[in-house]
C-alpha cells in the first residue's frame, strides 16, 4: 500500500464517525512521511548490505567488524520489512500544546533528521504507556491504533486535559482497550505492545540491579512484561550490548516457546538466547521426569550441585614424590616442589579439562628450564623428547586426569562410596535410593548436576581440541619460521625486509590462525549480563544453579505466581531466591486480570482457594456474557465441533492429564494439552477434561494447580467435562 495515494484508515461503517478528516487528517499526513522515509531506508540499507557483503572478508579484527556490519545492516532491514506503516503504534499530545510525537516499535527519521517515530523504549515515550488520569505524566492526549493486515481498523483516544478533547474521537478511556482484550486468539501470541499498561509499563522500565520479582496471578500480563523487559533491557542497559547476546530468557516449555516466538522479533530484538531450563543440556530434550518423587526431592536439593566439587577434586591431587624424566640427552629430576608449583599455575575458575592444558605447559616449561644446556639443543626440541617419557606422561595422566562430566556424574549413581563422601548429608537410605544400575539414563532431575559437572570440567573434546590446535600452531609457526629462513638465504635487495622475518612477532603475525580449527561456541553456556526467567515458581534449588552460574552479576527477571506453584511454594520469593543464593531482591505485584473472564474467575477462585486460601487471585476487567459449561466427557465432541462452526477464527484447547489420549480430533484450531504444558498459553475455548485427574499428592495442593492453571488460560469461554 502506498500511504500518499490510499487512506492508512479502514474503519468499520460503525465507526465512520471516527473517519472524519479532523480528527485523522493529520495522521494522513505523518504516515505518508513515514512511508516515504521507510521506503529511501529500506533502499539504503539494502544498497549498504550489498556493498558490506561485496567487501573482501579480511582477517582478524577486520573480519569481525565487517560480519557485524553485515549482522547490523540484516536485522535492521529485517525490522523495517516485517512491519510496514504499523510500526506506529500510537501518538502523545503534550499539554503544552506541541507538535504531536508519534511512538513507533522503532526509531525512525525522515531525510532531513525529523523525528518521524520515537523508538518505544526511549525514556520520551514513557508517557504513551504509563500516563493515567492521577498521572498524566504532562501529556494533554493519547491515541493508539488497532492496526488490521496493515490498515487502522480502530483508533480511540484518551483525554487528560479540557484542551486535550480537540482534535479527538474523545471515547470512553477504556472502552476499546476492554473489547480488544476478547478479540480471537491465534498459535502466537498477539501483538500487545501497543496496549501495555501502566503497571506493567512501570515494571518492564525498572532497573535491572539486582533480582527483580514480577508476582502476579492468571492473565496479568506477566509474560507481556517478561519479554518486553527483555527487549526494553538491550536497547537501554549499556551492560548488555544491542544484539550481543547477553540476555537469556527462560520459559518453562516448547509449546510456549513456540507460543511466544514471534513477540521479540516483532520488538526489533533478534539477540536474545530464548530456551527453556531442558535445552541447556543436549540431554534435556530425551530426559523423562523423575518416577520417584522422594528421588526427585533430593536432587532438586541445591547441595546436590554442590558435591561435584569434592567430587572432581579427587582428580587433581598433586603428586607428594618427585621422579626422574628422560630426555634423548639427559635426565631432569621432576621434585616435588615442581609439581606443586605446576598445579599453581591453574587459576581459580578455569574448568579442569582446560586448567589440564595449563598444568601440563607449566610442568613442560620447569622441566625445559631445569634440562641442562645442549649445543644444538633448542628448548622445543626438549619439549618433544618429554613427550616419549612414557612414564612421566602416565604420571600426570594419572594425576590431573581428562574426565567425562557424564562418567563423573554416572559414578555418583552407581557407587555409593563415591556418593556418600561427596554428599555426607546424605543418609544411608538415600544414597540407596539415588542409585541406579544405568549410569546415563538421566532423568530431567539430573539435568542440574550434569550441567554444574559440565561448568565445572568444561568439555574434554574441547580440552582435546585445543591441544590439536596448539600442535596445529606450533606446526605452522615452523612452516613460517623454515620460509623465513629459505628467503633470508636468498640474495634480495630489501635487506631491511628480510631482516624483519627475524622477528618473532612477525613471524606469529604470519601465522595463518584463522585457518586452524575452532570450536562453535555453546550460546548458552554464558556469562549472560541478565537473565529472565517467566513461570519461575516451578524451579527447584538445583535448576536456580544452573542459572546462577550463568549469570555473575545475579540480575534477573524473575516473573511467576506461587499460586500456580504445581509441588507447593509456602516461602516469600525473597525468602526462596535468598536461600539459593540471589542478593538485592526487588519484588513488584501485578493485581489486575486482563486475560481471564470474570464468569471463568469466579469459579477458578473457588478451586484454588480451597487448596491455598492465601493464593493471590487478581480481579478480572472483563465479562464475556458467558457461563461456564458444565457436563459429561461424552459433551466434548458435540462441543469442540459447535464452537468451531460458530467461530471462523480463534483457538481452543482441551486440556487433561497425563497419559490422556489425544481428543482434539485433528481439529485444526484445537490443542491438546496437560495442565503443566498450558502455563503461559492462552485460548479462546478451553475444555478441561476429567480435572478429578489432575495432580497426585501434596495433599491435594498439586490437583488444584493444575486446575486453577486450565481453568485460567479461558480468554472466552469455559467448559468443565467429567467422567472417562
Amino acid at each position: 500500500m502506498n500511504p500518499l495515494q490510499h487512506s492508512v484508515f479502514q474503519l468499520p461503517a460503525n465507526l465512520s464517525a471516527k473517519a472524519d478528516p479532523k480528527l485523522v487528517a493529520d495522521d494522513e499526513r505523518h504516515f505518508a512521511a513515514i512511508g516515504a522515509s521507510l521506503e529511501a531506508t529500506i533502499a539504503d540499507l539494502t544498497d549498504r548490505l550489498a556493498a558490506a557483503r561485496r567487501a573482501p572478508g579480511g582477517t582478524g579484527q577486520a573480519a569481525l567488524d565487517r560480519d557485524q556490519e553485515i549482522h547490523r545492516l540484516t536485522a535492521r532491514l529485517k525490522a523495517l520489512r516485517r512491519f510496514g506503516l504499523d510500526l506506529c503504534l500510537g501518538r502523545i499530545v503534550a499539554a503544552d500544546g506541541s507538535d504531536p510525537v508519534y511512538i513507533g516499535r522503532l526509531g525512525l527519521t525522515d531525510g532531513q533528521g525529523r523525528r518521524l517515530l520515537l523508538d518505544w523504549r526511549s525514556p520520551a515515550a514513557e508517557p504513551f504507556f504509563g500516563a493515567t488520569h492521577g498521572d498524566p505524566m504532562g501529556l494533554a492526549s493519547r491515541r493508539r491504533y488497532r492496526w488490521t493486515r496493515g490498515r487502522i481498523g480502530d483508533y480511540w483516544d484518551e483525554v487528560f486535559t479540557a484542551e486535550g478533547l480537540e482534535g479527538n474521537a474523545a471515547l470512553d478511556d477504556q472502552s476499546a482497550f476492554i473489547a480488544s482484550l476478547g478479540g480471537d486468539r491465534s498459535e502466537r501470541m498477539r501483538d500487545v505492545l501497543g496496549t501495555i499498561q501502566a503497571d506493567q509499563d512501570a515494571i518492564i522500565r525498572a532497573g535491572s540491579h539486582g533480582a527483580l520479582v514480577v508476582d502476579g496471578g492468571p492473565g496479568t500480563g506477566k509474560t507481556v512484561v517478561a519479554l518486553h523487559r527483555a527487549a526494553y533491557l538491550v536497547y537501554t542497559d549499556p551492560r548488555l550490548g544491542h544484539h550481543r547476546g547477553d540476555v537469556l530468557f527462560i520459559g518453562p516449555h516448547q509449546p510456549y516457546l513456540a507460543y511466544v516466538s514471534d513477540v521479540l522479533p516483532n520488538l526489533g530484538e533478534e539477540g536474545v538466547q530464548v530456551c527453556t531450563l531442558r535445552d541447556l543440556l543436549p540431554e534435556g530434550a530425551e530426559a523423562p521426569a523423575e518416577t520417584d518423587p522422594e528421588t526427585a526431592r533430593l536432587k532438586a536439593d541445591a547441595r546436590m550441585t554442590a558435591a561435584i566439587e569434592p567430587a572432581i577434586g579427587l582428580y587433581e591431587r598433586c603428586p607428594e614424590q618427585g621422579m626422574r624424566v628422560g630426555t634423548d640427552w639427559a635426565d631432569v629430576w621432576l621434585a616435588a616442589a615442581d609439581w606443586a608449583e605446576a598445579w599453581e599455575a591453574a587459576e581459580e575458575g578455569i574448568p579442569h579439562n582446560q586448567a589440564r592444558n595449563v598444568v601440563w605447559e607449566a610442568l613442560l616449561a620447569i622441566l625445559v628450564d631445569k634440562h641442562p644446556e645442549e649445543e644444538g639443543v633448542t628448548p622445543d626440541m626438549v619439549r618433544r623428547s618429554l613427550l616419549k617419557d612414557r612414564a612421566f606422561v602416565t604420571a600426570f595422566s594419572r594425576a590431573w586426569p581428562l574426565i567425562d562430566p557424564d562418567d563423573l556424574v554416572g559414578d555418583l549413581w552407581t557407587v555409593p562410596a563415591y556418593l556418600a563422601m561427596c554428599a555426607p548429608w546424605l543418609a544411608e537410605d538415600e544414597i540407596a535410593r539415588l542409585q541406579r544400575p544405568e549410569p546415563r539414563a538421566w532423568t530431567v532431575s539430573d539435568l542440574p548436576i550434569l550441567d554444574a559437572a559440565r561448568l565445572r570440567l568444561g568439555d574434554p573434546e574441547a580440552a582435546r581440541a585445543e591441544r590439536r590446535r596448539e600442535a596445529s600452531v606450533a606446526v605452522e609457526r615452523e612452516r613460517v619460521r623454515r620460509v623465513a629462513e629459505d628467503l633470508l638465504a636468498a640474495e634480495y635487495d630489501n635487506e631491511g625486509a628480510m631482516i624483519m622475518l627475524k622477528g618473532a612477532d612477525l613471524q606469529d603475525a604470519l601465522v595463518q590462525e584463522y585457518a586452524l580449527p575452532v570450536a562453535d561456541p555453546d550460546l548458552l553456556a554464558g556469562p549472560f549480563a541478565h537473565i529472565v526467567v517467566d513461570e519461575a515458581q516451578e524451579l527447584t534449588d538445583a535448576e536456580w544453579q544452573m542459572l546462577l552460574q550463568r549469570c555473575p552479576s545475579r540480575s534477573f527477571t524473575i516473573v511467576g505466581d506461587r499460586a500456580q506453584a504445581r509441588h507447593g511454594f509456602t516461602e516469600s520469593w525473597a525468602e526462596r531466591l535468598e536461600r539459593v543464593g540471589m542478593g538485592r531482591i526487588e519484588t513488584a505485584s501485578l493485581h489486575i486480570n486482563y486475560r481471564t473472564p470474570e464468569e471463568v474467575m469466579a469459579e477458578a477462585e473457588v478451586v484454588i482457594r480451597e487448596a491455598l486460601p492465601d493464593a493471590n487471585v487478581p480481579v478480572s476487567v472483563r465479562s464475556s456474557g458467558l457461563p461456564v459449561l458444565h457436563g459429561a466427557a461424552a459433551d466434548l465432541d458435540p462441543i469442540l465441533d459447535a464452537w468451531l462452526a460458530e467461530h471462523a477464527e480463534g483457538t481452543a484447547c482441551v486440556i487433561a492429564a497425563p497419559g490422556t489420549e489425544d481428543r482434539s480430533g485433528d481439529r485444526s484450531r484445537v490443542r491438546s494439552l496437560t495442565p503443566e504444558l498450558s502455563k503461559g498459553l492462552e485460548f479462546d475455548l478451553v475444555v478441561v477434561l476429567d480435572p478429578a485427574g489432575f495432580g497426585e499428592g501434596d495433599g491435594g495442593v498439586e490437583r488444584a494447580v493444575d486446575r486453577y492453571v486450565a481453568m485460567t488460560r479461558a480468554t472466552s469461554q469455559l467448559a468443565i467435562l467429567t467422567g472417562a
